[in-house]
């Protein structure tokens, strides 16, 4: 049990509109562990919020007493019988994580929601959830065969389906769990009829509102032709009230062979939803809408701008629509089928038929990235999480629509409309501004009129993402007053004493209790260096993060956010606990601001990769607000002379040149790296970089004498002080190629943009080196000179921070010179034609530099390096570990290299052989010394293929 602030200061929120601050957080590692935790919550009387992802959208896994986080521990696969189909695991297992092993038997766990890299199986049970596949998997209920769960008075059960004979042997035990197989026979046989009345059309297969009563009515023995009686079924969206899970068994579906994918294109909402039903009866496998506020966002963002390849023109809305199945020729004549049919009856203007893995998945990967966009939409786009859930028949779908737009027009908004149209449910979320008074009453008027149409068409509130908080107040109208006692003896028959997540499904607080932003909130007006002017103000930086959970993925995920979580799996770790504790912090009657000893202890592991400025879908920059913080705490604590010793390196860097060769063996010996750790916190296991006997400057010098090429067309080297003194090679050779393209080569006098400031909260010194670069390259700005840098996180300031750091007199200038700023590898693919390489056909491995990734990308990279005769292989490795400075400092090493491990370190091991390319200078020590391989600059390279 953790109950120290910071802690639960992380678990306060989930994805939803909610924040409560809870007692502690418990991590249980088996069984056991939970069942010694419910004893305690008996004996001091406090109640259990069981979470994993905390992706919630409903509130459900926010909660004042305990948080008990299964996600850290309890993350086993324990079985996979292939032979079988069927999969024993943990509530923490992630649900990609399965799929992956469960594909090596060409098996898989079917429900797929947006989450699927994140998102556990302890909360898909809990939620039921279903996802895009519903129409064709159902939801997490059709595959729950059993589970093992801590009752609520620390007892384990076993739920399965049950013979009559079984059924019987359960109802004669004499403890809890007989008695709750005991009274819930007697409760549905009571209120059979009135369950079957007022739940929601049963052709609905996705309906979550209240408990599942209505499921256990199917069964034998009120059905005497239903299936086996099984309590999983009751559970499957719980929302952990009623028990904890401790193991699930999952039944498994074959993977189909091939899939194909159509995407149907409109004009108009109306167009779309009549299409969806002629959709529906071909038999897909997924029919998803998008609508155009979610892919007007996908501008925005750098990691889904390149994913909108399919789309013609600018439509509205889109359908997303999967086949699957094990005969290609059969998909396509059905896509083309369905073109067909759908032109035939003017809906729609465009239908591209995709069939290439690698495209399928760019398409799915932008309809996932919606529920995160729309929450990243900034101040005049917010749009909260309080009737998204809604689920009717299908063919009901294009009245319920119109009358939904009809309560939109009343309340003078907007809508977002998304997700699952195969099955009815539309996730439909209007614009509203909680933190106005007026924005809150008009919610709670919404939702009232909301709910009462659902039950116009019988539908169900919720059709994957629970009641939770959010809606729990409003199963009345769903259900009718007479179930509300019904659904409350569930529960007491369950937790009489409410210690599982009390207060969701029955018995709510009110619906605008606890919020997260409302009238009420304070918001943060700091003191800032950087301008915030994206953002409006670094207040506005600190609510970005809506909860999702992105940056929790792991590293077989793919992707680099968040590196420092994908080691230590530790909340405080991941963007989303950082950008929790900064706003938590910063906004309040009484903030910590920059003297927060929580918020620094958060930041302590973050590298500041940029990671989460691409991936992270509302664009939270975590590096850039670390900068701002640390920068504020050194005004108010100061700083030490490790942080000093880092962001000086142009000051060190000289005087140890002077002397390279003694510079070098002190550095390299026992004595050296014992002062160098206990003075500056330099890792003694680290081998610094080595100071080059001749300096870059000092034999351009000499370049410039004996016979450097003069043209006409120019072009700036920005040579940064690491290459200067370090890697001056690498400088040669950048300027060879230059020099082989037809460019003269101008070397300015700066060395710095400020990186190693940024990196240790040096802001107002960032600021002025931004101010002398601009003073200094203003000549080459207006001459439209181009300027070209070779350590990518130095050039890049020039285009992302240096953007922040000047005055809005410098601003213009800026944005000029970040328009004519380039990556080496970037300038040279953009002018390929100039290259005259040897055909050496070589291959490179290639792990991109982090910045480069977030804010341009590896295919400029990848391009210069073809154009140069080379086959490239790119790694998807993340983040090195290495980070500039923090992989040097001994109280990062082991993190550094557990990142390093996660992916790097094993692919490079595994192509021993091929020449490894590496933009980035910290990468490359990283590679050298956790695979001692050395690993090459692309000028290094394309120099090699001209030479």
């Amino acid at each position: 049990m953790q109950r120290d602030l910071l802690t639960r200061q992380l678990y306060a929120q989930d994805a939803s509109l909610y924040e409560e601050l809870p007692k502690g957080v418990s991590f249980p590692k088996s069984g056991e562990d939970i069942q010694r935790l419910v004893r305690e919550a008996n004996e001091k009387k406090f109640s259990i919020t069981a979470r994993s992802a905390g992706t919630s959208l409903a509130g459900q896994t926010t909660g004042g007493g305990i948080i008990m986080d299964v996600s850290r521990h309890m993350k086993d696969i324990l079985n996979l019988d292939a032979e079988a189909k069927v999969a024993h695991v943990q509530p923490g297992v992630i649900r990609d994580t399965l799929n992956r092993e469960s594909a090596k038997h060409q098996l898989l766990f079917g429900p797929d929601t947006a989450t699927t890299n994140r998102c556990m199986i302890g909360g898909m049970v809990g939620n039921n959830s279903s996802g895009s596949f519903s129409i064709k998997y159902k939801t997490t209920r059709e595959h729950t065969l059993e589970i093992e769960a801590v009752l609520s008075d620390g007892s384990i059960a076993h739920f399965k389906p049950l013979t009559p004979e079984e059924l019987e042997a359960k109802q004669k035990l004499d403890n809890l769990e007989g008695h709750i197989y005991r009274s819930m026979l007697k409760l549905i046989e009571r209120n059979r009829e009135l369950i079957e009345k007022s739940y929601p059309h049963k052709e609905i297969i996705r309906r979550n509102t209240g408990y599942a009563l209505d499921k256990l009515c199917e069964m034998q023995p009120f059905n005497p032709e239903g299936r086996n009686f099984n309590l999983c079924e009751l559970l499957c969206g719980s929302e952990g009230t009623l028990a904890m899970t401790v193991s699930a068994k999952l039944d498994l579906s074959p993977l189909d062979k091939h899939k194909l994918v159509v995407v149907p294109q409109f004009e108009t909402l109306e167009e779309a939803m009549r299409a969806a039903v002629d959709i529906v009866s071909f038999e897909p496998a997924a029919v998803e809408l998008v609508d155009h506020i979610i892919m007007d966002a996908t501008k925005g963002n750098i990691e889904q701008r390149k994913n909108r390849f399919f789309l013609e023109g600018e439509p509205r809305y889109i359908l997303i629509t999967q086949f699957e199945g094990n005969d290609l020729d059969q998909l396509h004549q059905r896509a083309n089928h369905l073109a067909e049919k759908l032109k035939e009856k003017s809906l729609g203007y465009a239908y591209p038929i995709i069939a290439e893995a690698d495209k399928m998945k760019r398409v799915w990967d932008l309809r996932k990235a919606g529920l995160g966009l729309l929450m990243g939409l900034g101040e005049d786009g917010r749009s909260p999480s309080f009737c998204e859930d809604t689920a009717v028949r299908v063919k009901d779908l294009p009245e319920y629509v119109n009358e939904f737009n009809a309560i939109l027009k009343k309340h003078d908004t907007q809508c977002v409309f998304y997700a699952h149209a195969s099955v009815g449910e539309l996730h439909l979320r209007p614009q509203i501004d909680l933190f106005k008074k007026e924005g809150l009453e008009k919610m709670k008027a919404m939702a009232d009129e909301i709910a009462d149409l659902v039950k116009k068409y019988n539908g169900s509130l919720s059709g994957e993402h629970g009641d939770g908080r959010v809606r729990a107040p409003y199963i009345k109208k769903i259900l009718g007053e007479e179930m509300l006692p019904v659904l409350q003896q569930v529960k007491e028959i369950w937790d009489p004493e409410y210690i599982f997540n009390s207060g969701k499904i029955v018995k709510p607080k009110p619906v605008d209790a606890d919020l997260r932003f409302s009238p009420s909130y304070k918001k943060p007006k700091p003191d800032t260096v950087f301008s915030w002017r994206k953002e409006g103000d670094f207040g506005s930086a600190m609510e970005l993060c809506n909860g999702a959970g992105v940056c929790r993925k792991l590293a077989e995920s793919g992707g680099t956010m968040c590196p420092s979580y994908m080691a230590t799996r530790d909340e405080k770790d991941s963007t989303r606990g950082r950008a929790n504790v900064f706003r938590q912090v910063f906004a309040g009657e009484d903030p910590k601001g920059y003297e927060s000893e929580e918020l620094k202890e958060a930041l302590d592991l973050c590298l500041s990769c940029k990671a989460c400025k691409s991936e992270c879908p509302a664009n939270v920059d975590m590096g850039k607000m670390k900068a701002e913080f640390t920068n504020g705490w050194h005004k108010k604590k100061g700083s030490t002379i490790k942080e000093r010793f880092f962001a000086d390196a142009a000051k060190v860097f000289p005087l140890a040149s002077i002397t390279p060769k003694i510079a070098n063996a002190v550095a390299a010996s026992g004595i050296g790296k014992q002062l160098l750790e206990r003075v500056f916190g330099i890792d003694s296991r680290r081998d610094l970089p080595e100071f080059a006997d001749q300096p870059f400057r000092r034999w351009y010098s000499k370049h410039r004498r004996n016979g450097a090429l003069k043209s006409d067309e120019k072009v700036v080297l920005f040579v940064d002080v690491f290459t200067n003194y370090n890697d001056p090679e690498i400088g040669k050779s950048a300027v060879h190629v230059l020099e082989n393209m037809g460019y003269e080569v101008i070397i300015p006098k700066a060395m710095e943009t400020g990186r190693p400031q940024l990196s240790k909260g040096f802001l107002e010194e960032a600021k002025e080196i931004c101010q002398r670069v601009l003073n200094e390259f203003e000549e080459y700005i207006e001459a439209g000179i181009p300027v070209v840098g070779l350590e990518p996180s130095e050039i890049l300031t020039v285009r992302d921070e240096f953007l922040e750091l000047c005055s809005e007199k410098e601003l213009p200038l800026a944005l000029k010179l970040a328009k004519q700023s380039f990556l080496f590898e970037e300038f040279v693919a953009n002018n390929a034609d100039r290259l005259s390489p040897q055909n050496i056909k070589q291959n490179v491995t290639l792990h991109g530099h982090c910045h480069a990734k977030a804010l341009v990308g590896n295919d400029p990279t990848v391009a210069a390096l073809e154009a140069s005769g080379y086959d490239v292989e790119v790694l998807e490795t993340g983040c090195c570990g290495m980070a500039g400075s923090f992989g040097y400092e001994k109280d990062h090493y082991e993190v550094s290299q557990e990142i390093g491990n996660l992916v790097l370190f094993p692919s490079l091991k595994e192509r021993e052989e091929t020449l490894v390319c590496a933009p980035g200078f910290s990468c490359r020590h990283q590679i050298k010394d956790g695979v001692n391989i050395k690993s090459y600059h692309p000028a290094e390279l394309i120099y090699r293929s001209l030479s």
